[in-house]
């Protein structure tokens, strides 16, 4: 950190920085809201290390990381992607996510290839929920994490404010290594903390003097809790003792232990960034209190039948085990795959197996084959620069991977392994889509399968009831980079078009019919009579079919014949077009003759009945109701319980999960929750998660039947 000299060393531009050991590798992931200037540090980071001759600026399209032209377009990040520097001989990847909820699959991919976090915050704006929530997702598994308080030069800048709102929303551990110097409005500088020196940026380069006296009651005020947050995490219990006595703890001793326990995840320094102030404060904690792959956990390893594996570690020489964190299609270079090595070395012309396991429902079919690695290359934007190799800890760009997908496991064909799957978070919002032209419709299969196997979030589903081509997205500006995906790189031009929730219809009566398919002309005819005894069951009674038949009025052959001309008619419903369900049918009585009968007579007869009996006893719509639960922060449950009742849900309960969350329980028609993905995150300030799960059909009301129907 800046208490340690430093003498920062330049990433040679065009060429990919390499690594030969775990050890001199840190693997960081940009965790923040959107607009909280993770690409812009990106940006500052890269150019400080001399990666690049000038930062680009988000606003503007140039940024490394915001290459694909729909961040540009929109500007801001939509895709995962690493910018690799190298300071003080150690390489860093720098894991750049997107901040909008939308796109949290890329986000949790580069939280599984990472070792530590960095939570960008903006000075002007604060902590959002959904920070919170992925602060509280890092603490689950122990990833060790520091605060990056972001453009406090900025007009609107609070830095108390904000690190106070940090300390409140992380909880403890959280503490200041630096407080920003202002002066004029402007921002000149930074104070050290631990080293009480004062780091001026003011010339454009960082030159280091002690603190001013002027500075000292600053210095004092936030250097005590530091230093006994710091103290508490030591591994020497003696240094809070001595520390109470009045002992002054000496400052390397500090800065060992500091780095200590920012490595083991319980320590959480915050740092202060804006235009050429704080990068190579951020590039020192990086290096010197990060953690290398060697002390990151392993994820949990099986063989491809599942059994557990155990002994592998982040070893160059050890069995290969790799991770595609992310994969990218383009018409022209083909597939490419961002890959983390945790065991083993990857090398160009090696063959691997792929394997991909746990995804099926998402239209990822699990898959083991065996493929060759392409060109190996060291990605800094849309850029790939050649690299020999990847050892354990790293990532690496592989080219033409054909099978390999997001989340699949790369190891030795002799030895095929695989990593358990990240969790993803289900998609919610369906959309519905159909092709603008029968070219489009020719080239639409293959450019969705592509899409699928780039992400993870996605869900395709082809509805064989509704007929209708639906994708399961994770938000509405998921699901416009999506459909912008389909057009502008592969050419497939589609629309979006209502979406239909799959009915049912039953009858709301009982009834006796006669099904009656008498044609005698000259030759063979047909010759079928059947009368039925049509009534309702119960909610999901399902079908039956019972035979009354005596004396042989109906021969016995053709009695399923009926049925199954039943069964045929109820697919096609009777009122708007949906199947059937929840009905008894009694065959009691019929005639046959013995020339002109047959299976298809008896067939056609059976389903007229049932078409006759809609006229004489009311048929009922039924709509799919959902059982759904509701996870909130406890301030939106009132709301999101209101909500849900305007949805003709019905709440069932409510309980705690952890602190300050609730479960809301409720049940819930199809029909009202297409949107709720779009509408529960605007109602909880994106904070807010869903599951949904079938549970039965109910009766439409009758103010909506017409507009259904029709």
């Amino acid at each position: 950190m800046a208490e340690k000299a430093t003498g920062a060393a330049a990433g040679a531009a065009g060429r990919a920085p390499a690594a030969d050991r775990p050890d001199m590798v840190r693997n960081v992931v940009l965790v923040g809201h959107s607009g909280s200037g993770k690409t812009t540090l990106v940006e500052a980071l890269l150019t400080a290390t001399r990666t690049i001759q000038r930062a680009g600026r988000v606003e503007e399209g140039t940024t490394v990381s915001d290459f694909d032209e729909v961040e540009m377009r929109q500007q801001r990040s939509v895709n995962l992607t690493v910018a690799p520097l190298v300071h003080n001989d150690i390489k860093i990847n720098l894991l750049d996510t997107p901040g909008y909820a939308d796109f949290v699959g890329d986000l949790r991919a580069g939280l599984r290839a990472a070792d530590a976090a960095l939570f960008v915050i903006s000075a002007s704006e604060g902590v959002d929920g959904l920070t919170q929530m992925l602060w509280e997702e890092c603490a689950a598994v122990g990833m060790p994490r520091a605060v990056v308080i972001t453009k406090i030069d900025h007009q609107r800048a609070d830095f108390d404010e904000v690190l106070t709102s940090c300390q409140s929303a992380f909880g403890e551990g959280v503490a200041p290594l630096y407080v920003p110097v202002v002066t004029n409005g402007r921002v000149n500088g930074l104070i050290g903390l631990l080293s009480q020196k004062f780091y001026n940026y003011a010339t454009g380069t960082r030159t280091e003097n002690p603190a001013g006296p002027s500075y000292q009651g600053l210095i004092e005020e936030r250097r005590g809790a530091l230093i006994e947050g710091i103290i508490q995490e030591s591994e020497d219990e003696s240094l809070m003792d001595r520390y109470l006595s009045g002992e002054e703890i000496d400052t390397k001793v500090l800065i060992d232990d500091l780095e200590k326990a920012v490595a083991r995840g319980g320590f959480y320094p915050v740092l202060a960034t804006g235009t050429g102030v704080g990068a190579q404060e951020v590039l020192e904690l990086i290096t010197q209190g990060f953690p290398s792959p060697l002390e990151h956990p392993m994820p949990e390893i099986t063989s491809i039948d599942g059994k557990p594996v155990s002994g592998i570690s982040c070893d160059p020489e050890g069995p290969l085990v790799a991770e595609v964190v992310k994969t990218t299609s383009d018409p022209y270079v083909g597939r490419i795959s961002l890959v983390r090595v945790f065991s083993g070395t990857l090398r160009p012309d090696m063959t691997v197996h792929v394997s991909g396991h746990g995804l099926a429902d998402r239209g990822h079919e699990d898959h083991d084959v065996d493929e060759r690695i392409g060109a190996l290359s060291s990605p800094l934007g849309k850029h790939q620069r050649p690299a020999s190799k990847c050892v354990a800890g790293d990532i690496v760009a592989v080219a033409k991977l054909s099978r390999a997908e997001t989340g699949d496991t790369l190891s030795s064909k002799d030895e095929p392994l695989l990593m358990t799957a990240w969790t993803m978070p289900e998609p919610l919002l369906p959309v519905a889509i159909q092709p603008k032209s029968k070219a489009d419709d020719d080239k639409l299969s293959q450019a969705l399968q592509r899409l699928v196997a780039e992400d993870p979030t996605l869900r395709l589903e082809n509805n064989a009831e509704t007929r209708q081509l639906v994708l399961w997205c994770m938000g509405e500006a998921h699901a416009d980079v999506l459909l912008d995906r389909l057009s502008k790189r592969h050419g497939v031009e589609v629309e979006k078009i209502e979406l239909r929730v799959p009915l049912r219809e039953t009858f709301g009566g009982k009834c006796q019919v006669m099904g009656r398919n008498v044609k005698q002309t000259g030759g063979h005819g047909q010759f079928a009579i059947c009368h039925l005894e049509v009534e309702p069951l119960s909610s999901g009674g399902g079908f039956e079919f019972v035979d009354k038949i005596v004396g042989g009025v109906v021969p016995r052959q053709f009695i399923p014949s009926v049925e199954k001309g039943v069964r045929t008619q109820m697919q096609r419903g009777v009122l708007a077009g949906y199947p059937m369900v929840d009905i008894r049918v009694t065959l009691y009585d019929g005639k046959a003759h013995s020339v002109d009968s047959s299976d298809m007579a008896f067939q056609i007869a059976g389903a007229l009945a049932l078409k006759e009996a809609a006229s004489k006893v009311p048929t009922l719509l039924l709509e799919p109701v959902d059982e759904v639960a509701v996870l909130v922060a406890d301030d939106y449950v009132g709301p999101v319980m209101s909500d849900l009742s305007s949805r003709r849900g019905r709440v069932l309960g409510t309980e705690p999960v952890g602190v300050g969350r609730t479960l809301v329980r409720a049940e819930v028609p199809q029909l009202e929750i297409t949107r709720y993905a779009i509408d529960l995150r605007s109602m909880s300030h994106g904070t807010g998660t869903f599951q949904r799960t079938f549970l039965r059909y109910e009766p439409l009301p009758s103010h909506l039947v017409d507009k259904v129907a029709g």
